[in-house]
């Protein structure tokens, strides 16, 4: 039953300090979601396959 609530106790905890990200950001969004434009993921230079975004600029989906 303990390990139970302890799990709990953490999942909360990790989904408030999701949503006072989200508050505390102007737009309510995330940055730099995009993970075909993470430089640690791809490998080759390739533009977002999502955005079209080169490796070095920000996606541009919104």
């Amino acid at each position: 039953m303990e390990i139970i609530l302890i799990s709990i106790l953490i999942l909360g905890l990790g989904i408030a300090g999701i949503a006072i990200k989200i508050l505390v950001k102007k737009n309510g969004s995330f940055s730099g979601t995009c993970a075909s434009n993470n430089p640690f993921l791809n490998k080759d230079g390739e533009n977002c396959s999502y955005c079209g975004a080169p490796p070095n600029e920000a996606c541009k989906s919104k």
